[in-house]
């Protein structure tokens, strides 16, 4: 990283997850706009998404980003995906006619 990571922002545990993305994910705003990134490269979270949504396996990316581990990609998927369980509205009880 080029900077220390006190100027970094860890993506830390999300609720009700017991993964710690902060060890993968991070925002540097002085790294790609302070867009998320894994830690220590340059590789968005936003390019690995875009990947998988293209029908990329992880095996093929990590041929494309030879950087990445198999590991760090199933956490941005694990992420991903507990992001949008946080971002899914609540839905109330049902009325029972």
């Amino acid at each position: 990283m080029s900077e220390p990571l006190e100027k970094a922002t860890e993506i830390g545990v999300l609720k009700g997850s017991d993964t710690d993305y902060g060890r993968f994910i991070l925002r540097d705003p002085q790294v790609c706009g302070g867009e998320p990134v894994i830690a220590g490269t340059r590789v968005t979270i936003r390019t690995i998404l875009a990947s998988l949504a293209e029908g990329a396996s992880i095996g093929e990316i990590l041929r494309d980003f030879p950087a990445l581990t198999e590991e760090q990609v199933m956490a941005v998927i694990a992420f991903a995906a507990a992001s949008a369980e946080e971002d899914l509205p609540v839905h109330g009880i049902p009325k029972v006619a």
